[in-house]
């Protein structure tokens, strides 16, 4: 009693398709497509911003004018 069978849910479907379209059903999928698209990208900019600020912190500083000298030999 408290599953459904592949009857039922093909039922189901056939009730979706006619009170929504089949065109209605792709431009859902495919908005939901691009949803988690977007979502994806967002969540991987953002661990990229972490990562890179992160190496900002660690990079260690660098003088300029010693660098040189060693290059001139003074």
């Amino acid at each position: 009693m408290g599953s459904f069978s592949i009857w039922h849910w093909l039922i189901v479907l056939v009730i979706v398709m006619l009170v929504f379209g089949t065109k209605k059903i792709g431009n859902m999928g495919a908005d939901l497509g691009k949803a988690v698209k977007g979502f994806k990208d967002g969540v991987k900019g953002e661990e990229e911003k972490e990562a890179d600020a992160q190496a900002q912190a660690v990079k260690p500083t660098i003088d300029v004018t010693a660098k040189e000298q060693d290059k001139t030999g003074r």
